[in-house]
């Protein structure tokens, strides 16, 4: 293609894959890359984990200055953009500068959904979404203190699994009925449970907060039962909200996200989307957004090869992870499968030493997939799922055949 101009708003996963991916693809054009934070792009993934645990140890830059330099970027930190102009192919910058595009790509995330009565506390209280909102709470998890983690998803329970290493009580209140309720089947969300409250984690189901103040240096929540919970902080995680206003106002087509179709084009196709921000146009004809690691990566590939006109692969299951009490859990495809398998026993080992992985059946076909301190056979899973594998419960289930010779 010739020499064109790109700009990329939001320096995180999805800003810097397609950095990468344009320039592997031979892109020789202009890239600006514009974000909010004064950082260069870095991993989210540690923030609930080894930034807090081990943060003179974790590196999770993606691009240092020097890489940027040398993939002849431009970059603009702590400035982000303000308006979008698609009749003029422009964004004016926070300080009023305007830049000029080809092709823009939306790569800005999302942001904590907020609890007004929380925030409204001010000390004490805390969310995590950025590198920032992860430093705060290292000098606040500290060995004794009292934590209450609301919102027993992922980050909640990543959190709650650093904070308990950290030798604090650590409370979880999830209004829900179970732990992971969106991301895990039932049975994996019970285990879950069984490791945190072995591990000394009060974790509570069912559970409504209907008041919250200070009392001196203390946080008091009170619970539509009438109990009271006292706590040194406490930490909110209860989804995100996709920061979709710069293209909303730039009239493109958004419901909750920006709504893009299966090259990331939104409805100006100029104009594309990737990330957390952006609710993709499914093979099944519906608009899904997807929260992980390697949904922003994937999004970036398809947004670079379709500017640089080369075929972009079909997309991959869904797959995700997440590290709990030294246990490794990874998922792939449709977590909303019918029935469930084991392979391997549930109740073999406890915490660290438990290893089995799980089939999720549709009609008889392997739709999704969970490995347990088993990450070595998520390959197979994956590649089962691409090729509609039928699922055969004597064969799959047989621990004594290698999964890499059934796939």
């Amino acid at each position: 293609m010739s020499a064109q101009t790109i700009i990329i708003v939001g320096a995180g996963q999805a800003g810097a894959s397609a950095i990468l991916e344009l320039r592997a693809n031979k892109y020789e054009g202009k890239i600006i890359l514009v974000g909010d934070e004064s950082h260069l792009p870095y991993e989210r993934p540690p923030l609930s984990k080894d930034v807090i645990l081990k943060p003179e140890d974790t590196k999770i830059e993606i691009l240092s200055e020097q890489k940027l330099a040398d993939l002849n970027v431009e970059v603009i930190r702590g400035n982000g953009v303000k308006k979008i102009n698609p009749e003029d192919h422009t964004v004016e910058l926070k300080n009023g500068e305007v830049l000029a595009y080809d092709k823009l790509l939306l790569a800005t995330g999302g942001s904590a959904r907020r609890l007004p009565d929380l925030d409204a506390l001010g000390k004490h209280v805390y969310t995590l979404r950025n590198l920032e909102d992860s430093q705060a709470l290292v000098p606040v998890l500290q060995a004794g203190k009292r934590i209450i983690l609301i919102g027993g998803g992922v980050i909640g329970l990543e959190l709650a699994s650093s904070a308990r290493f950290k030798d604090c009580t650590v409370t979880v209140i999830e209004q829900g009925s179970m732990v992971m309720g969106r991301t895990s089947p039932a049975v994996l969300s019970e285990f879950l449970l069984e490791q945190h409250r072995a591990k000394g984690i009060d974790v509570r189901l069912n559970t409504k907060v209907v008041n919250a103040e200070l009392r001196g240096e203390e946080v008091v929540i009170s619970l539509e039962s009438g109990e009271e919970l006292i706590a040194d902080a406490v930490i909110y995680g209860i989804g995100i909200v996709p920061n979709a206003q710069l293209a909303s106002d730039a009239g493109l087509d958004v419901d909750f996200a920006v709504k893009v179709n299966e090259n990331c084009q939104t409805s100006n196709p100029d104009i594309y989307a990737a990330g957390d921000v952006a609710t993709q146009l499914r093979e099944d004809g519906q608009y899904r957004r997807v929260e992980t690691w390697e949904n922003a990566n994937n999004q970036a590939g398809i947004f670079a090869r379709h500017v640089m006109n080369v075929e972009h692969p079909k997309a991959n299951p869904s797959w995700f992870w997440t590290d709990q009490l030294d246990i490794n859990f990874q998922f792939v495809g449709d977590m909303t499968a019918k029935d469930w398998h084991v392979r391997g026993d549930m109740d073999s080992g406890k915490g660290t030493d438990s290893s089995f992985v799980m089939f999720g059946v549709n009609d008889g076909q392997v739709v999704a997939g969970i490995t347990v301190n088993s990450a070595k056979d998520m390959r197979h899973l994956k590649k089962m799922i691409a090729k509609n594998t039928a699922f055969e419960i004597e064969k799959h289930l047989d621990t004594s055949l290698d999964l890499k010779k059934i796939v």
